[in-house]
């Protein structure tokens, strides 16, 4: 995706005039969980800037250019999302477990939510939760359908083309990035690797569960899923779970 990301970090572009991250938030905060704490790396800046001046991105809004003086002319209609965001620089080359440990001083329960910066869903978080809690483990990830990358033919047994289907969505499940973790997790993650190899170790000791989703899940890897995406705002968002 450098055709976006060489000047904004990935969560930073856009769905709707809005980032996907700001989507993400979106979704916890409609099951009410609106306390988020951001891995900051590549550009990480941007994101602050991004929440710093929100208010000043939806108003209009007056400067004196003499005095520095500013007002914001606050239309009622126009809503601020109710977030408490907590920012940590966890370093631009640092691994995804790594950047998880880095976060651990700001984790004030026992049980936290965790999701990669570039996937939505119609995800019921609520229900998640309760299978995490009912399964009794240390981590819960959530399967989902992936979609081919390419578009499948299909054939006959002759061997003849009936038709094709333009990467349609496959039957294996994949890690959607919604997770959930009992605090003990931290036991099981070390510096310097990605958080998949930290999750083999609760694997290992069956102590990692999957909640299957199968409704709707997208994630945003290409400047196409971008579009798609976009695509989707305009017409029928179905991650879009708020009013």
């Amino acid at each position: 995706m450098k055709e976006e990301t060489e000047f904004r970090p990935k969560p930073m572009v856009t769905v709707g005039g809005k980032p996907i991250l700001w989507h993400i938030m979106k979704i916890y905060a409609y099951y009410g969980f609106n306390e988020f704490i951001i891995a900051l790396g590549y550009k990480g800046d941007y994101i602050k800037d991004y929440f710093l001046n929100e208010e000043y991105f939806i108003h209009d809004l007056t400067i004196d250019t003499y005095t520095g003086k500013r007002t914001i002319h606050r239309e009622k209609k126009k809503r601020h999302d109710k977030f408490k965001i907590t920012f940590v620089d966890t370093g631009i080359e640092t691994l995804t477990a790594e950047r998880l440990l880095r976060v651990k001083p700001y984790i004030n329960s026992d049980i936290f939510m965790a999701t990669y910066g570039d996937g939505v869903g119609n995800i019921p978080i609520n229900d998640l939760i309760e299978f995490h809690k009912k399964k009794r483990v240390i981590g819960t990830i959530t399967g989902v359908h992936p979609k081919s990358k390419w578009g499948l033919v299909i054939s006959d047994k002759n061997n003849i083309v009936e038709r094709f289907e333009q990467k349609p969505q496959l039957n294996q499940y994949v890690n959607g990035g919604f997770m959930v973790f009992d605090k003990k997790v931290f036991d099981y993650v070390k510096p310097k690797e990605m958080i998949e190899v930290s999750l083999n170790r609760l694997v290992e000791e069956r102590k990692l569960a999957v909640y299957i989703h199968d409704g709707y899940w997208s994630a945003m890897d290409t400047y196409q899923d971008m579009e798609e995406m976009n695509k989707q705002w305009r017409k029928d968002p179905k991650w879009k779970i708020w009013r």
